[in-house]
């Protein structure tokens, strides 16, 4: 089957987000100094953190569904990756532009990955 490597590297992609964005989301919370200078349009500090501790579990949700093989994983990572990416791209004014902006590329390759995922190969 086409993409089962691409899918394995994927999920540990997104284990691997989720951890960060659970460690970043309770830094958020509790006002972390990283946080100092970052300016926030739709929200409080407080409530991007919470925003960004749901995304984290969402995305690890995932990337253990995915190691299991079933279609739920498939399903909830293209969720996860399309919201990390939405997330990313709110964040992209903020101290860390270029994080984010690599966030963002990430999020779109996971999506990539988990879309073409059992397609039939081409001869």
């Amino acid at each position: 089957m086409k993409g089962v490597g691409r899918a394995v590297f994927v999920a540990v992609l997104l284990l691997i987000a989720g951890t960060l964005n659970i460690i970043y989301g309770i830094a958020a919370v509790g006002n972390a100094h990283f946080f100092d200078h970052t300016q926030f349009v739709f929200s409080s500090l407080h409530t991007w953190g919470w925003i960004t501790i749901i995304i984290g579990i969402i995305q690890l949700t995932a990337g253990f569904s995915l190691f299991g093989g079933g279609g739920y994983g498939r399903f909830i990572g293209i969720v996860a990756a399309t919201l990390g990416a939405l997330e990313s791209l709110l964040s992209i004014g903020g101290t860390h532009p270029w994080w984010s902006l690599a966030i963002f590329a990430l999020c779109v390759y996971i999506l990539h990955g988990l879309i073409v995922f059992g397609e039939p190969e081409t001869t």
